[in-house]
């Protein structure tokens, strides 16, 4: 989708006042042309930080509402264009131990935003996923994958009435606020060990930009019903740990509740209906696309599974560097 497709447009973000939403509305601001963006949150302190940040831009729309509350949603999003769904409860161990309010917000509130969504008929939705959710281990990403099975199924629904939906997914988001950089800074600077999940662990990473970019081209790509992964890069934890902090001591304190040593973003099982496109990938749904549909070209050999640790692109310890500073 290009800049002019934006132009005059009303945007809504959910979530919209965490790491990513910030970005992106930086980016609305200065390269789409909306007519206005609404910041959809729950907090109002973290509203009030980012109005003073944006010198309280005419162009914002300021509203305190949760993903859970339907009627609060479904009023916010009359006249929306654009929806941008970033708004989850994130955190792995939490989630063990408060599972079923992963599952309002996570799973419910995307109900609703999908809802709120078709009766206003918006255009366009775009809900972010996380690579947690292929092939899930813990609570939070079997939430985040029901998110994305309601997203790319809400086409078929029959009082759908012109609202798109897709889904895209991606690795960590290097300088995001639930980075572990900013903790090893920390603890670098005081002279103390650094604490390793696991030495051997390996990760996805995007930068906040790559993301933005991301979902922005997604808009462009999408009929409906498509799951975008990203082809981007690994990285090794004492990799990352050596660019933050060179020469540090660590100490490795094992795997949390419901964390992976390496990260999945395309299972054997849905490479099957994926297909690689440039530096993407789209993974289509087992329903609602007829196989006369599918593409012709990119599809994955059998067997294939997008993994951190079996990557073809890795970051060094270089890079790394590059990219923190």
């Amino acid at each position: 989708m290009s800049a002019s497709e934006f132009t005059d447009s009303v945007i809504l973000i959910t979530g919209a006042t965490g790491s990513l939403g910030k970005k992106f509305i930086e980016r609305a601001l200065n390269e789409l042309g909306p007519r206005s963006v609404i910041v959809y949150s729950r907090d109002e302190l973290k509203q009030f930080e980012l109005r003073e940040h944006f010198g309280r831009d005419p162009r914002l729309r300021w509203v305190i509402g949760d993903i859970r509350d339907r009627e609060r949603l479904f009023k916010a999003m009359h006249g929306v264009d654009f929806v941008v769904h970033a708004a989850a409860l994130k955190q792995v161990d939490t989630a063990e131990m408060n599972a079923y309010e992963y599952v309002r917000t996570n799973v419910i509130g995307s109900q609703n935003v999908i809802d709120a969504a078709v009766a206003a008929r918006v255009r366009k939705v775009v809900a972010l996923s996380t690579d947690k959710a292929s092939s899930p281990v813990n609570l939070y990403g079997a939430s985040k994958l029901c998110a994305d099975k309601l997203f790319t199924s809400a086409n078929l629904d029959p009082h759908n009435r012109g609202t798109s939906f897709c889904v895209v997914r991606y690795g960590n988001v290097l300088g995001s606020r639930g980075s572990v950089v900013p903790l090893f800074r920390r603890l670098a600077a005081d002279g103390k060990s650094l604490p390793v999940t696991d030495k051997r662990m390996t990760r996805f990473w995007i930068t906040l930009d790559q993301a933005v970019d991301f979902i922005i081209d997604s808009f462009a790509l999408m009929k409906g019903s498509e799951l975008f992964v990203p082809r981007i890069p690994s990285m090794r934890v004492l990799d990352l740990v050596e660019a933050v902090a060179p020469g540090a001591v660590t100490h490795e304190v094992g795997l949390r509740p419901g964390e992976k040593l390496h990260e999945e973003m395309i299972s054997t099982v849905d490479a099957v209906r994926t297909y690689q496109c440039g530096a993407r990938y789209i993974m289509l749904p087992q329903c609602g696309v007829a196989d006369e549909d599918l593409p012709t070209s990119g599809r994955l050999p059998d067997g294939f599974c997008y993994r951190s640790d079996t990557n073809d692109q890795w970051l060094s310890t270089e890079d790394i560097r590059n990219l923190l500073a």
